[in-house]
């Protein structure tokens, strides 16, 4: 099971941090990605990250203000988000590959799924 948090309501330029635990599994057996998805968009992806944390992908958009990283001790990966636009607001959805070197960007390329946690960036 995977479970985000961290989401919330925030001004534009303003910085926030997800955080993914994943309880039931090892994390280390997967690789993990965040999604994102508003009312008016299909889900898209924002970035992903190998078992090790030692690959990345990011999404254009995002690029150079996200940044994807893991704690497999604790079970949790992170999705720290810098520099805030109101164009970042959506649900973010933190994803699981049972492929540890896999990157996505698919959806189909993640097996599990959290419930997702708001972003609110206000302009």
């Amino acid at each position: 099971q995977l479970v985000e948090s961290g989401g919330g309501l925030v001004q534009a330029g303003d910085s926030l941090r997800l955080s993914c635990i994943l309880s039931g599994g090892t994390l280390s057996s997967y690789a993990m990605a965040w999604f994102r998805q508003t009312s008016a968009k299909e889900r898209e992806f924002v970035a992903s990250v190998i078992w090790s944390g030692t690959r990345t992908k990011y999404a254009d958009s995002v690029k150079g203000r996200f940044t994807i990283s893991r704690d497999n001790n604790k079970n949790t990966v992170y999705l720290q988000m810098n520099s805030l636009k109101p164009e970042d607001t959506a649900v973010y959805y933190c994803a699981a590959s049972r492929h540890p070197y896999g990157l996505g960007p698919s959806q189909g390329d993640f097996d599990s799924w959290g419930q997702g946690t708001q972003v609110s960036v206000s302009s």
